[in-house]
């Protein structure tokens, strides 16, 4: 029914009242009361709409498979029942020739510049996906109209006023829940409005439509009989459960309900099947008007589904195979553009004040203006005759098309078999054009165990499909986990070109710059990263690490502050991130000794020790303890110096790199030396340290076992007993109290 009586201005400027044509109807029903309101009233919208929530979620691919087929029966169908009511009747294309003509080449023209400008595609999907709404909200309020009318009654103008702009005000709530926020589809553009803003500006308009379209039935309840209100109540109704109930859940229990789902999944099955209702009534009675008593159903049903599949199949297909371009994109272009169309010409044909179609659907008698075939051309007539040719012409191409559709499904169903690599790869051999295809083929690839294979795959998605940021991430990940590093390099160089501002794309590309040695591009691209958005926590982190490569220790202390404040604020101090937090700690409270903030940085190494005791970080804590030592010791705090290093070396029992291990008792040593403790203790820790690096290599082996030989040369005889117990004589170090023990040797 498109927008009837959306636009009041309109009406009154043609001199039609609302309820000019239907004042002595009395009966308000199309077939018959159960059907009526079942499938044009919407009454089964609440069973179906809860099913289909439910199968999506449990039985996601069954669903998919299921609701692909439903499109055959009702969506596409649907679609065609506006091109038949526009193009079959001469009177009414020439009527309507803007639409049925210019404004189609137009559509036709966007759809292959979206072939080949890729960026085209999102702009005219989210339109798409935005006005379903407001074409399914004036198909309702017609609907709703129309029973009224069909009644008898006169709804006086503020009812009228009531209903209509409560049923814009559930559209435009609608929308609002739908820009709220960043878009997490790359297929739908969002302005990304505020939670803050839109959260109360939806309830109210919520409420707005409850109370306002709650008072504008009662009124006419209280001037009307049962039979009357009914269909303006459950259309009403139905507004409801397909405007304000998505708002509802997702306020409720925060789950968000995705565009794409809902406008145009199980509601608009729901509304393609009210919209056959009624066009079937409105053919059938205008046959009948016509003099055709011929006109069945089943006929006109199987015209429907005939060109709904040449509407949507067809071109996709062709456009895909002959010019190689990618079905997936191919086939959404098509789907948004025929919608788009359907919306246009709709609006236009179904209009209470148009007298034609106020006779066939308010007046309770089958009167209409005769109307003329449409034979524009020979041929069009020919086609459209009797004669046997013409015919076996039309009977063949419903067979051509319903063949077509049934591949299309086995297509549809191969594809979707996510997990079964045969399945995938006969789906590819009907059209190899398929970047979403190949996307999984080579997700099934890598799960065999075929490397090669899925990566010749997702490049030939990557191929078709350059516009896709999914995609392209996708083979260039492939390409890093192959350990194909100089090729994932050129691939995100690609990518970082394309899409400057992506900060995923810029942390992976300077990730693998540092692979190649590439430190300065590296550096480079990670603050491009930070810069595209500064709440990347990785992003902060590898840029704080590789400007501490470059000896810029305050400038690296900066991010990884961001670091440490992005981590708290999302609470992901977790098992996996310990270890990069842990480092961060560190290497902030090193930052803030250099700058002689010692108080920052004892707290700093503090807390460092704190997390890695929670986090059995046993090397981080070893490491915090041996620096906070290090600063104590600049101090002056002896006492405080010795307990750290202490604790680190206790730590270090858990820490398999020795070199760390040898680490901490040679500065321990060199403490003791400096502490003027006994030699006994500095020899024995050091003999530790030279143990520890047994069978090692590398300078810090040869220090050792320089100290070591200048702490027993330095001893004399004493040395002897000290090698002999120096396991003994280390337990001891461990003991020391700085501050009480000043005996010397």
């Amino acid at each position: 029914m498109g927008t009837v009586t959306i636009a009041p201005p309109e009406e009154r400027a043609s001199g039609v009242s609302p309820n000019a044509a239907g004042v002595h109807a009395q009966n308000p029903w199309i077939y018959r009361p159960w059907i009526d309101l079942t499938v044009g009233c919407g009454a089964w919208s609440a069973p179906l709409l809860l099913a289909g929530f439910y199968f999506a979620n449990s039985y996601g691919r069954t669903w998919s498979v299921a609701f692909y087929f439903l499109a055959l029966l009702a969506n596409y169908p649907h679609f065609m029942a506006t091109v038949y009511r526009a193009y079959h009747k001469r009177d009414e294309f020439e009527k309507y020739r803007l639409y049925t003509i210019h404004v189609a080449l137009l559509l036709a023209l966007t759809g292959v510049a979206a072939h080949v400008w890729y960026a085209v595609l999102p702009w005219i999907f989210t339109l798409y996906i935005c006005w379903s709404p407001w074409h399914y909200t004036g198909q309702n309020f017609g609907l709703l109209m129309m029973f009224v009318r069909r009644a008898g009654v006169t709804p006086t103008e503020t009812e009228r006023a009531a209903l209509r702009v409560s049923f814009v005000a559930s559209y435009i709530l609608l929308m609002l829940s739908f820009h709220t926020g960043a878009s997490e589809d790359p297929m739908i553009l969002s302005l990304g409005l505020p939670a803050k803003l839109t959260l109360p500006a939806r309830a109210s308009l919520a409420v707005f439509f409850l109370v306002v379209s709650g008072w504008a039935v009662t009124s006419l309840a209280r001037r009307s009989n049962l039979r009357t209100v009914l269909p303006v109540a459950m259309l009403t109704m139905t507004q409801f459960l397909w405007f304000l109930l998505p708002a509802v859940i997702e306020l409720i229990s925060g789950r968000e309900i995705p565009q794409t789902r809902y406008s145009s999944g199980i509601l608009a099955v729901l509304h393609s099947t009210q919209y056959l209702w009624i066009t079937s009534y409105y053919q059938k009675k205008e046959a009948r008007a016509a003099g055709d008593s011929n006109w069945s159903f089943g006929g006109y049903l199987v015209t429907l589904i005939a060109g709904g599949i040449a509407l949507f199949i067809p071109g996709p297909w062709i456009v895909s195979r002959v010019f190689h371009t990618d079905f997936a994109a191919s086939f959404l272009t098509f789907t948004a553009l025929v919608n788009i169309h359907h919306f246009i010409l709709d609006g236009k044909i179904w209009k209470l004040r148009d007298k034609r179609v106020a006779s066939l659907l308010v007046e309770s008698k089958e009167s209409a203006e005769a109307t003329r075939p449409s034979n524009l051309r020979q041929t069009a007539a020919w086609i459209t005759s009797g004669a046997p040719a013409a015919r076996a012409v039309r009977i063949g191409a419903v067979v051509l098309l319903f063949g077509w559709a049934a591949m299309d499904q086995v297509h549809f169903w191969w594809s979707n078999e996510t997990t079964n690599l045969a399945a995938l790869q006969r789906a590819a051999v009907l059209n190899p054009a398929d970047s979403s295809l190949l996307a999984r083929l080579a997700s099934a690839h890598e799960a065999a165990g075929q490397r090669d294979a899925a990566l010749t795959a997702m490049q030939d998605a990557a191929r078709l499909n350059t516009a896709s940021f999914a995609v392209q991430e996708g083979y260039g990940r492939l390409l890093i986990e192959a350990g194909r590093d100089a090729e994932a390099y050129a691939q995100y160089q690609k990518m970082v070109t394309r899409w400057p501002k992506n900060a995923n794309a810029l942390i992976d590309y300077g990730m693998l710059a540092h692979r190649l040695g590439r430190d300065e591009e590296a550096v480079d691209s990670w603050q491009r990263a930070v810069d595209a958005d500064p709440s990347q926590a990785n992003a902060q982190l590898y840029l704080a690490q590789g400007l501490d490569q470059e000896g810029q220790p305050q400038a690296a202390a900066r991010h990884y502050r961001a670091y440490l404040e992005i981590v708290a604020g999302r609470h992901e101090k977790s098992t996996a991130s310990a270890p990069q937090v842990l480092a961060a700690l560190i290497k902030v409270a090193d930052a803030d000794a250099m700058a002689s903030q010692s108080a920052d940085a004892a707290k700093g190494y503090q807390a460092a020790i704190g997390f890695a005791q929670k986090s059995g970080e046993n090397a981080l804590e070893s490491l915090a303890a041996a620096h906070l030592a290090d600063l104590q010791e600049k101090q002056g705090n002896a006492q405080g110096a010795a307990e750290s290093y202490q604790l680190a070396l206790r730590t270090d029992g858990q820490v398999k790199d020795v070199h760390s291990v040898a680490s901490d008792w040679f500065n321990y040593a060199q403490f003791l030396k400096k502490e003027k403790q006994p030699e006994r203790y500095v020899l024995a820790c050091l003999l530790k340290a030279e143990q520890v690096l047994e069978g090692a290599s590398g300078e810090d082996v040869a220090a050792v076992k320089d100290a070591v030989h200048a702490a027993e040369k330095e001893m004399g005889r004493e040395a002897g007993p000290v090698q002999r117990e120096f396991e003994t004589r280390a337990a001891e170090a461990m003991r020391l109290q700085i501050a009480t023990a000043s005996a010397k040797k």
